[in-house]
Order: structure tokens, then C-alpha cells, then sequence
């Protein structure tokens, strides 16, 4: 019983498939139109490009005086900021799909690039402490002396830099510059970490200092990667987003006029800040019922509550809805 969601007649629009971008709402997840969306993401490719060039620059410092200094956190420090550099390479690559527009093949585009590019960023943080908690316990079979005034200074240098970095990457809601805002923040976190640890050996010349830290940095880097991971997989395994409760999404729409009951109900994540719903409203009388006034209710109340703009709304009567098992 379903028509085209342009056919005007008795029974109204039976099937809604909207992609529009709202430039209203007053809900906190409302979206922006495509161009604020486009230039948001112009952004986010100057911010990870300063940060990639940022990072880079300093790497090759860290890693020069990691090795002059004999300092494992400094080295260790050095080997995140090259892998880095690499993950801020990805980002790059995957806003630049993102942007292709949508074809017959890929109907939504390449927006879940960026996803990929988080979940590898996520797994590559998890590879470097494992390789980091490694040499600490070497360091902590056999502690080497430090020399800790270079040592330092290589790590102020680097966390004004970090710090700088993390300035631009802070602003944006992107999962995939997350990513690389985690990226950067363990460098941050890792040059605070040297930074004590040379204050502390120069007080006591406990040289064991220096693996506790990389020790501590670690815990601190893959608590966030797990979390970035976790989220890129909900992604794409379609997990309801964490802002969405479905049961609250339910009984939304059934409080609409006109509808008696809701049915296959999805709601998804397509990429960051884009999110998507599919459902089949029972509506009293198809025939009776004004379809255009409860596809109106039904998406300007997804798009305030939760932000979503992505529907896809089938419309049916009581007596289809109990035909069979296909929908």
C-alpha cells in the first residue's frame, strides 16, 4: 500500500525518505545546514594539518634527544609522536573522502572514513603502549642512568607544542580528529610525565623514575583508545547512538496524533554529529489521517529532541501491519 512520498491523494504519504538538513531546531543536538557542516570540516583539515606539522617537527626533536639522553619516557614519547604523524596523515585522508560527494554505488557518500581512520587510530595507540609497557619492564629489571638537564628541556619544548596543538583540535565534534586529539594529548600527557620524572631523579637519582612514568602514561593512553575504539564500533555496527534512548525515541512517536503503534525501529550513526532513524508507524486510518501532518510532527520532533535528520518513515494501516512477516 505504500506511494511515493510525493503522491498526493486519500491516503497520503505511506513512505517518507528524508535527508534534508534542518537549518532550525532548538534541541542540543540540533545540526547545521550542509554549508556550516562543509565548513566545519575545512576546520577540521587546518587544524590537523598544523597539528601534523606541529607534530612532526617536534618528533624529530624528541627523538634525537631521547637517544642522546638515555631517557626511555623521552624515546617513548618521541616513537607516539612518530606513529603521530601517521594518524594525523589518516585524518587528512579520511576528511578528504568525507567530502566526495555520494554516488549509485556508496548513497551516503564516504562519511565513514572517518570512522575506519578512528578505529585504526584507536588499535595503533593500543600497539604503541604495549610496545611501551615493554621496555619499561626492561627498565625495570635494569635501571639506566638519565641524563635529565637535556632531557628536560626537550620536553618543555615539546609540551609547548602539544599544548598548542591540542588548542586547535579541542574545537572539533569530529570522532575522527578526536582521535587525533588523543593522539596528541598522550604526547602532552608524556612530556608532563618526563618533565616530573627529570624533577624527581634530579632530587633522588632514582632512575627507576623513568619507566613508572612511561608505565603511568600508558594506563592514561589506553583508557582513552578503548573508548575510541569502542565508539568507532558502535558506529559500525550501528549501535543506537549514546545520546538516543530508543525506548524515550518509542514513545515519542507514538504520542503523535493519529499514530496507535510504532515497529521496526532503528536509529544509527552514519558519521560524527550525522545521525539516521527507520520505523513503521500503525496509523489509525490511512485513509483518514492527514500522513503529511504526522510525517511533519514525527521529524521536526526527531530533529529538536535528538538531531536527527536522517528518517526513513513507513506509514501503514492496522490491518497491513498484521499481514505478514515481510516489511
Amino acid at each position: 500500500m505504500t506511494t511515493s512520498p510525493h503522491t498526493h491523494g486519500a491516503a497520503g504519504h505511506d513512505h517518507d525518505h528524508d535527508h534534508d538538513h534542518h537549518g532550525h531546531g532548538h534541541g542540543k543536538h540540533a545540526k547545521r545546514p550542509p554549508a556550516s557542516l562543509k565548513e566545519e570540516r575545512r576546520k577540521d583539515r587546518n587544524r590537523l594539518f598544523f597539528a601534523l606539522v606541529l607534530t612532526g617537527t617536534i618528533a624529530v626533536a624528541e627523538a634525537v634527544g631521547g637517544y642522546l639522553t638515555n631517557s626511555l619516557a623521552l624515546m617513548s614519547d618521541a616513537g607516539h609522536m612518530l606513529t603521530d604523524i601517521s594518524a594525523l596523515g589518516l585524518s587528512l585522508l579520511a576528511l578528504w573522502f568525507s567530502g566526495k560527494p555520494a554516488d549509485v554505488k556508496k548513497t551516503y557518500g564516504y562519511y565513514r572514513m572517518e570512522i575506519l581512520s578512528a578505529l585504526l587510530n584507536g588499535v595503533l595507540l593500543l600497539g604503541i603502549t604495549g610496545f611501551i609497557l615493554v621496555e619499561a619492564w626492561e627498565r625495570f629489571r635494569t635501571p639506566a642512568e638519565v641524563r635529565l638537564g637535556p632531557m628536560a628541556m626537550v620536553a618543555t619544548v615539546g609540551l609547548l607544542a602539544n599544548l598548542g596543538a591540542l588548542g586547535f583540535l579541542h574545537r572539533s565534534h569530529s570522532m575522527n580528529v578526536r582521535g587525533a586529539f588523543l593522539h596528541v594529548l598522550g604526547d602532552t600527557l608524556s612530556s608532563v610525565g618526563v618533565l616530573v620524572g627529570a624533577g624527581v631523579m634530579y632530587l633522588t637519582g632514582w632512575y627507576v623514575v623513568d619507566p613508572i612514568i612511561s608505565v603511568l602514561i600508558s594506563v592514561v593512553i589506553v583508557v582513552g583508545a578503548l573508548k575510541l575504539v569502542r565508539d568507532a564500533v558502535d558506529v559500525l555496527l550501528e549501535a543506537v547512538p549514546s545520546h538516543v534512548d530508543l525506548s524515550v525515541v518509542k514513545e515519542l512517536l507514538t504520542k503523535v496524533e493519529g499514530v496507535r503503534d510504532v515497529h521496526d525501529l532503528h536509529v544509527w550513526t552514519i558519521a560524527s554529529g550525522m545521525y539516521a532513524l527507520s520505523a513503521h508507524l500503525v496509523v489509525k486510518d490511512p485513509m483518514v489521517c492527514n500522513n503529511d501532518d504526522i510525517l511533519s510532527a514525527v521529524k521536526h520532533q526527531l530533529f529538536d529532541r535528538f538531531g536527527i535528520d536522517h528518517t526513513t518513515i513507513q506509514i501503514e494501516s492496522e490491518t497491513y501491519a498484521h499481514l505478514g512477516e515481510v516489511h
